[in-house]
């Protein structure tokens, strides 16, 4: 097959792959943007790989960064842009189902390609366009079926990533999981407890923001992978009632949001004890909390002023938006009137903090002054209060006498 058009993407970098092979190496586009050209989807990365081995690869061009020179990749600063540049590599035994213990250049390209994962992530693009596919990927593409590349239960145990990986692309994609590949990945499953767990946070958070989640999910809980994933060891249940739930064209607006309807299903009464099993960030930990939170209390009360004032329109709108998917009634129009009445939205915007109080009314620092600090931060907020110095002044002149 070839390419009669190659997108710009590859054409802004097609002078590298003419240098590479001026100076006497072969040089192709392969991985998942070659995928994504014959998908018709967006290209994202751009990666080449070269039979140059590392310092060969350095010699050919003026300025390059060791990025990862002892797996072979090498990152070359030229024509504008940066692109990253990987000697053809085999790779010897996995030692902890994840990386190898050591890599060998090679150069042949088809013993690159086979150490992808699918069929379908192992093609090359050369220069003219012509698609390299070693691995019958082309016809699998055409099935929309991810297949490993060789022997599946060989793919699987080096990387148990690649589970996970699978899931995504079945998610992303929309492709079906072949049959012998699909129960190498069930099979392998309990190797996920030895993956990082930031890791596999990568991939299920890309599952879940994919268009086809739900192929996704369907896949995990069918393999029972999820038993192996922090916290979600009895979740079947409740991943299928996820599934059953929310409405069938669903999509999730943000990792925050996807997060917080996975931690609903769950019924997760300590978010981020939860959260930080899967090495998230304490500023993702917080908003997942505060949009579950949103979402529980919406389910018995109309939202008010201090509700728009503690969470923000933003986290609002994404739980009320989640309120949608389970088919319950919402009012954005509310939240956009309520965020518009508000007269301050955080409370460094009051025209007074402790320190003035301190200076002029003679407070002390301690419980006292924070619990007034508080009742003005709340009347103000109301629209009970003025945002302004005198007005303060006088209101906490009166609570005093």
């Amino acid at each position: 097959m070839k390419l009669n058009n190659l997108p710009s993407e590859f054409q802004e970098a097609l002078p590298i792959l003419k240098k590479i092979r001026e100076a006497g190496y072969e040089a192709y586009f392969v991985g998942g943007s070659v995928r994504d050209v014959l998908l018709n989807r967006p290209i994202h990365d751009v990666d080449i790989a070269t039979s140059s081995y590392p310092e060969e690869t350095k010699s050919i061009f003026h300025r390059t960064v060791d990025v990862g020179i002892e797996h072979g990749t090498v990152l070359v600063l030229e024509e504008g842009g940066e692109y990253e540049i990987t000697t053809f590599r085999t790779e010897d035994v996995y030692v902890d189902y994840r990386r190898p213990s050591s890599v060998s250049f090679v150069r042949s390209l088809e013993e690159d390609l086979k150490r992808r994962d699918f069929t379908v992530n192992a093609f090359a693009l050369d220069e003219t366009g012509l698609i390299i596919d070693k691995f019958n990927g082309l016809a699998d593409l055409e099935a929309k079926l991810l297949r490993a590349v060789g022997n599946p239960a060989e793919r699987f145990n080096e990387d148990a990533l690649r589970i996970m990986r699978g899931f995504r692309f079945a998610a992303s994609l929309d492709f079906d999981i072949e049959p012998d590949t699909f129960t190498a990945m069930a099979a392998h499953a309990p190797l996920l407890e030895k993956i990082s767990v930031e890791r596999s946070f990568i991939e299920f958070d890309k599952l879940l923001m994919a268009p086809f989640w739900r192929k996704g999910i369907k896949a995990m809980i069918t393999s029972q992978a999820q038993k192996y994933l922090p916290y979600l060891e009895n979740a079947h249940d409740n991943l299928q009632q996820l599934l059953d739930d929310l409405a069938c064209n669903y999509h999730f607006k943000t990792s925050e949001q996807a997060w917080a309807a996975l931690l609903l299903a769950l019924d997760v009464k300590d978010v981020r004890v939860f959260l930080k099993a899967w090495k998230t960030s304490s500023q993702f930990q917080k908003d997942v909390e505060q949009i579950v939170a949103i979402y529980r209390f919406r389910l018995e009360n109309e939202l008010d002023k201090m509700e728009m004032y503690r969470y923000g329109s933003c986290l609002i709108e994404q739980a009320e938006d989640l309120r949608a998917g389970y088919g319950l009634p919402v009012d954005f129009k509310r939240i956009e009137r309520l965020d518009k009445e508000l007269t301050i939205h955080d409370k460094h915007e009051i025209v007074i903090n402790g320190g003035v109080l301190i200076k002029e009314l003679q407070y002390k620092p301690g419980p006292e002054l924070g619990q007034v600090l508080k009742e003005i931060e709340e009347k103000i907020v109301l629209g009970e209060l003025a945002n302004d110095k005198e007005a303060i002044f006088d209101f906490i002149r009166k609570e005093n006498k």
